[in-house]
């Protein structure tokens, strides 16, 4: 069936129209007859039964409708902009679509990208924050990286490395203690992470400790963000110390208390089934997975 939709010309001088209230300055940018440009407008009203600018002595203005529309159509064809300039961009290369949480992809990832590329030269990994599952059917990415069991229907799954997260705080919280006892713990501001809603009651747990107030506290999205939180003295949180690693070393955040939160959970690579065969993928795959071994041999 015909898609709906008016004539990419039609629309390109309406936005132009719409964006100047004046159907001449827009014949002037786009190099046409103010003519050209009266009949694409009026041949768009036509097409979808809406006026879209009322004509007086003195111009034009866009009616309600039309600064509706306008204000949609210039969405559109920006995105259709930079689409465009993304394949143009590419001139053909290997280009690798991930998603990625983002505290993982700025502080693990990011700082051993380098090697990959010095590797595989011919590819380029663009990465993309995104804190859940999606439907990769629905989006453009070719792989992501995640936390969670790896239950992601259609997918190839790779395991990087657990989490274990560790109480952490500032050097001002924990005074002069070495460590807090989970006693303790439970008494200070307890910083929450919104995708790991259950940690502070699972890590209470583990150390057979019954806290009622165990799910509340501010909550945060980002593991980066509850570092943040706790370098001002705003609470204690949990956090995986591989991703504070720089904090730690300059002593911004402590250990509160070293007994980590063991998890089945771990951070994984999801490839959809679709594109396993990449050879691009194949490779990013093979060096991530290694890099991710030669991490947990290290600690």
């Amino acid at each position: 069936m015909r898609r709906k939709i008016p004539s990419t010309t039609a629309l390109i001088s309406f936005e132009a129209a719409a964006r100047h209230e004046s159907f001449t300055k827009a014949a002037q940018e786009l190099s046409l007859t103010q003519g050209a440009i009266c009949r694409q407008i009026a041949s768009l009203e036509e097409f979808l039964g809406v006026e879209l600018f009322r004509r007086s002595r003195r111009g034009v203005k866009l009616t309600e409708a039309g600064l509706s529309y306008s204000r949609r159509v210039a969405t559109q064809l920006d995105a259709v902009e930079r689409d465009t300039l993304s394949v143009m961009g590419q001139q053909g290369a290997n280009v690798i679509e991930l998603a990625v949480v983002p505290t993982f992809g700025t502080q693990w990832l990011l700082p051993r990208l380098k090697d990959f590329q010095q590797k595989h030269p011919e590819v380029t990994v663009n990465l993309t924050n995104r804190t859940r599952p999606f439907l990769f059917a629905d989006t453009d990415f070719d792989a992501a990286i995640y936390f969670g069991d790896a239950d992601w229907s259609g997918t190839e799954s790779h395991r990087l490395m657990g989490e274990n997260p560790m109480p952490v705080c500032s050097p001002n919280l924990l005074g002069k203690k070495a460590h807090f006892t989970p006693t303790e713990i439970a008494e200070l501001p307890l910083l929450q992470q919104t995708t790991r809603p259950y940690a502070w009651r699972q890590w209470f747990n583990s150390q057979h400790v019954s806290v009622p107030r165990d799910m509340t506290g501010p909550r945060y999205e980002l593991f980066s963000m509850l570092a943040q939180a706790a370098m001002h003295d705003m609470g204690i949180a949990l956090i995986p110390p591989f991703l504070i690693q720089r904090e730690l070393a300059e002593k911004r955040l402590m250990i509160a208390n070293p007994q980590a939160l063991s998890s089945i959970k771990a951070y994984y690579l999801m490839i959809p089934e679709r594109k396993v065969e990449s050879a691009s993928l194949k490779a990013f795959r093979d060096w991530l997975v290694s890099q991710a071994q030669s991490y947990s041999l290290e600690g």
